[in-house]
């Protein structure tokens, strides 16, 4: 992950616009819509790693045999869940799809963690064990290292992994994924509406970073040729031509247009990433959608 410290220093100075604020409890850089004290009692809720552990609730855990601790109103803070997609589709192009991914994963999590945000950043193929961060951007190298650590192989499950999200609350969860999977593709599926509306239902803002390589958006080569699935590594002969190719970016453009437009009914922000794009202009510039500024 190639980014010096100046970038870390511009990014400072930006903060994620949550939505849903009526009704969130914040605490940080961010003010609380809501009335109440660090010694006010708010709420119970589930224990994450890395929580202090004078804060749990042990006659719950009798009860229960699960560990709560005890929440105060001024210390809630707004939860931010990343899910990158590390499907082997991922490990395609000669600038992989991988790399910005993990570099765009990085940039949310540090933004998160600026403003004092629970940051949870999920591994989209196991979800069970998320790398949950918060208390500052102390943290941000460990989580650096653990997206550094991510493999790229296999299939992902998008819809299947964001609904085992636990319910915590409002906040916003970000998918870092190149979406091609067929349910998504399939203009007739419904997969990408019902996804749209789970997200609102849990009062989440939804955002989807569609990571795509220079050679996806910009087919380059003609003639006959072998393509593996990198995921099921099943093969095709194409011959590519400028006939088919037009059929291609066709198809590719209404793909686009398609969760653009879905994503724009269901308010929800969707951004298409190059790997061809340059990753200053792409964060402070091309997701200005995405700060309170």
């Amino acid at each position: 992950m190639k980014l010096d410290a100046a970038f870390f220093d511009t990014l400072s100075r930006l903060r994620l616009s949550m939505g849903h604020k009526s009704s969130m409890n914040l605490s940080g850089n961010r003010k609380s819509v809501q009335k109440g004290s660090s010694t006010e009692f708010s709420d119970f809720r589930e224990y994450m790693p890395g929580d202090d552990i004078r804060r749990i609730d042990w006659n719950a855990y009798g009860r229960l045999d699960r560990l709560y601790v005890k929440e105060y109103m001024e210390e809630k803070e707004a939860v931010v869940s990343i899910l990158l997609d590390t499907s082997a589709s991922m490990n395609y192009g000669e600038k992989k799809k991988s790399d910005l991914a993990v570099m765009l994963a990085a940039a949310m999590a540090y933004l998160g963690l600026g403003n004092m945000d629970r940051v949870l950043v999920y591994d989209l193929q196991k979800m069970e064990a998320p790398f949950a961060a918060y208390g500052g951007k102390r943290i941000f190298p460990r989580l650096a290292d653990w997206l550094e650590q991510r493999t790229f192989e296999g299939r992902a499950d998008i819809a299947g992994a964001v609904k085992r999200l636990p319910a915590k609350g409002p906040g916003m969860t970000i998918v870092i994924s190149d979406l091609l999977q067929e349910e998504l593709i399939d203009q007739d599926s419904d997969t990408l509406k019902k996804l749209l509306r789970f997200l609102d239902y849990r009062r989440q803002k939804a955002v989807f970073l569609q990571v795509l390589a220079g050679d996806e958006l910009s087919i380059g080569i003609t003639g006959t040729r072998n393509l593996i699935d990198m995921e099921d590594k099943s093969t095709l002969q194409l011959t590519l031509d400028a006939a088919s190719i037009r059929i291609y970016e066709k198809a590719l453009q209404e793909f686009l247009s398609r969760l653009k437009k879905e994503c724009a009914k269901a308010g929800a922000v969707y951004a298409l990433c190059s790997t061809e794009a340059d990753f200053h202009q792409l964060i402070f510039e091309d997701l200005r959608m995405l700060y309170d500024i």
